[in-house]
């Protein structure tokens, strides 16, 4: 003890009192072979400071509003200035860890001396003196470790790691103010149940902020600092116990201290610890919106704008404190998620997806499924989950996508308006068409397929005069199949394309005769986006889910539309107005959201899929709907889905329902607007031969049925189960009764 008191009369500190305190550790450091002068001189001669590397901060993601809906974390911290750090948490840190923090130069020389003495006489590291600043030495050798080993050495019990420490330390207090050191210390420190960092500790133990810690809060999360494992909150009550004894005991060394008086320090002790676990969720599958996450994280994961490869992604995405601000709308979002759940049971095989789409800009409003999102029991592929992003592409987490039917059709219509067709022409159609000459691809090759055989409505065989008009409406396949070859299939494929479309799986498109079916797969992202388009009067803008990045120092780097022109204006309007008729006499009639939109349904061969995409001015919206297991071997055809029985699914019967369901509650914020109108000069006449009697035939006809055809309703529709019940009739006979049709 004599030694001890005569250091601490001289009250030495920084490197003079490191000299004395290796000096006293020569014996045991001399059995290493290491002399009492060279490990003097290892302490005047101080090497720079340890490397920092940037820390692991959370990355997030909010939507428009600013509010967040998922986070990424390699470890769960957010750093903050001491200035955001409550006095008290700053105090209670300093009591317990480092009482002389303020002092000394970086070395302890009492806690020290104490520490190596014991030491000495044991023979091994028995007691710590370990400085704050030796400490977050410590924290930043293990944070800036790029092995395993260096990450082992930092942390190693020997009296040569304790040395370098020392060293470090000494060099640290030359760089740092004292207040800088401790900013950084309790940003680096772990407290346990996850929590890196006093900010995330606070939201982690108490759901509160740093800034906002009481007496009782801080002296908890000083406590929890030494002993993070044995006192974790979320392992069960022994680690509470510690836990208290541990806040205790930092509320008396602060009394001791004076910091806080002895009453203070009672009624601290006298109240419970008052732990208010935060869940704190990582990744996707625990985000409140999945599916538009894995879009975000995958954009985040495969774009060279955020790194040049992807292991440099992955880290920026896991470890940079980025907070990315999106596109996603959570009115739209839940509006979308709310109409697919109506229809669509996660238990079904049939699944359902949704992407909502901002025209003029490309701002993904919603993306959603029928699916939860994550792993099913033991890895099962069928289940209520799955790991698909089904209303994205490969490229974004999606799958390969449903063949996308009649939807396609809008591109020779675009196409056919841009060659000079207007409203009113046509031609006659036969009940049948083998497409075996006429068709060319981009490469002028012939793609005739003598093979195929194309059916109007239903198979029935019967063909007559279309115009675009009614061609449309009605979605005759023979017409559009005609209207094709007279205007080109490259044509009609350059539409596509200008207007975005790609295939889901990133093949090149398929250029064949039936490509204004659809027969390509796709995915609602991109057919929303597509559609989009044609709302805002032919400029088409790539789909856009990130619209600005704030990097852990406050920068933002905003992230413009990207959009150009697809079709004239004039051409983009003309096809809103042929595409508006699928409200009012098309396959959409009956079914409307209360404001101008127009749309278009697509169904496809066989019922293997079937899809609805429709905007209004201010937003575009694609549902798709197929089998998970594989839309060719499992048509939709004599199918229940939710609580309804389906013969055959098409375009109106589900994905137009979950369209108009979605659409009014996304809207009710937004004013009703119209589209311009066409420019008649331009688009109005025509002639089709034959039409006007054949829809004079038409109208007498609809006239003698129009009490049989109430069946068809919309409402009836989505209850014929609970009618057939009613009636005595069974759903299966009734539906296999009906005749189907392809749209």
């Amino acid at each position: 003890m004599t030694v001890l008191r005569s250091v601490g009369a001289l009250g030495l500190a920084g490197a003079l009192g490191g000299v004395l305190a290796a000096a006293l550790a020569a014996p045991v450091v001399s059995g290493g072979g290491l002399a009492a002068k060279s490990v003097a001189n290892t302490f005047v001669e101080l090497p720079p400071a340890p490397r920092e590397e940037p820390l692991a901060q959370v990355t997030r993601l909010l939507d428009k509003d600013g509010r967040p809906f998922a986070q990424f974390y390699e470890a769960n911290r957010t750093a903050v200035p001491l200035s955001a750090v409550a006095p008290v948490m700053r105090q209670a840190i300093v009591a317990i860890e480092d009482a002389r923090f303020y002092e000394h130069g970086g070395l302890d020389v009492r806690g020290t001396l104490r520490a190596l003495l014991t030491n000495t006489q044991a023979g091994g590291i028995r007691q710590g003196g370990s400085s704050l600043t030796q400490q977050l030495v410590k924290n930043i050798l293990v944070e800036s470790a790029r092995t395993e080993a260096e990450r082992d050495r930092a942390r190693a019990p020997n009296l040569a790691r304790k040395i370098t420490e020392l060293r470090l330390a000494l060099a640290l207090e030359k760089k740092y103010r004292k207040d800088e050191i401790l900013e950084r210390y309790l940003n680096i420190a772990y407290f346990g149940a996850g929590a890196h960092g006093i900010e995330a500790a606070a939201r982690r133990f108490f759901s509160t902020s740093a800034s906002r810690l009481t007496l009782g809060q801080a002296a908890t999360l000083a406590g929890a600092v030494r002993m993070p494992y044995s006192t974790d909150p979320s392992l069960g009550r022994a680690h509470l116990a510690r836990l208290k004894m541990r806040r205790d005991l930092v509320l008396e060394r602060m009394a001791g201290l004076k910091l806080i008086t002895q009453q203070q320090a009672a009624q601290a002790k006298a109240s419970p610890l008052g732990i208010r676990l935060r869940p704190e969720p990582g990744g996707c599958e625990q985000s409140a919106y999945p599916f538009y996450c894995l879009y975000v994280q995958r954009e985040l994961l495969s774009n060279p704008v955020f790194g040049n490869t992807a292991a440099e992604r992955r880290a920026r995405m896991a470890r940079g404190g980025l907070v990315i601000r999106t596109s996603l709308d959570p009115i739209a979002q839940r509006a979308a998620e709310q109409a697919i759940h109506r229809y669509v049971s996660p238990e079904d095989t049939e699944v359902a997806a949704e992407a909502m789409v901002e025209p003029r800009t490309g701002r993904i409003r919603a993306i959603a499924a029928s699916k939860r999102f994550g792993r099913n029991p033991g890895n099962r592929k069928n289940g209520p989950k799955t790991t698909f992003n089904l209303g994205a592409d490969v490229a974004h987490g999606g799958g390969q996508g449903f063949q996308a039917g009649s939807t396609f059709k809008v591109f020779t219509l675009a196409t056919a308006l841009k060659q000079g067709w207007r409203f009113n022409d046509g031609f006659m159609t036969p009940g049948e068409l083998v497409p075996s000459q006429g068709y060319r691809d981009c490469a002028g090759r012939p793609v005739n397929d003598p093979d195929t055989r194309i059916l109007n409505a239903s198979g029935e065989g019967s063909g007559g005069p279309h115009s675009i008009e009614t061609g449309t409406w009605k979605s005759v396949n023979i017409f559009y199949m005609m209207l094709e070859r007279k205007v080109g299939l490259c044509n009609v494929v350059r539409t596509a394309k200008a207007l975005g479309i790609t295939r889901a799986d990133g093949q090149p498109l398929k250029e064949v005769p039936t490509f204004t079916l659809g027969v390509n797969e796709m995915d609602p992202v991109t057919v929303a986006a597509a559609f989009a388009a044609f709302a805002a009067r032919g400029v088409y803008c790539r789909p856009l889910a990130i619209v600005e990045i704030i990097g852990r120092d406050g920068r933002r780097t905003h992230v413009p539309p990207s959009c150009e022109r697809a079709l004239e204006e004039d051409v983009a309007d003309a096809v809103n107005y042929v595409l508006q008729g699928v409200f009012t006499k098309g396959t959409m009639h009956g079914q409307g959201i209360d404001r101008p939109a127009a749309g278009k349904t697509g169904t496809n061969n066989a019922y293997t899929s079937a899809w609805f995409a429709g905007y209004t001015p201010a937003l575009a919206a694609a549902v798709s709907v197929g089998d998970i297991r594989g839309s060719y071997r499992f048509p939709l055809q004599d199918v229940q889905i939710g609580d309804q029985y389906y013969g055959a699914v098409q375009g109106a019967s589900l994905p137009g329902p979950i369209w108009v369901d979605s659409m009014g509650p996304a809207l009710r914020r937004v004013e009703p607007r119209g589209f311009p109108g066409p420019d008649m000069a331009r688009f109005g006449g025509g002639n089709t031969p034959g039409l006007e009697k054949a829809l004079e035939e038409e109208r007498r006809r609809e006239g003698q049925e129009g009490r049989g055809r109430r069946g068809d309703h919309p409402f009836f529709r989505r209850h014929r189960r609970l009618f057939m019940w009613l009636l005595g009739q069974s759903p299966l006979d009734s539906e296999l009764g009906q005749p189907r049709r392809h749209e």
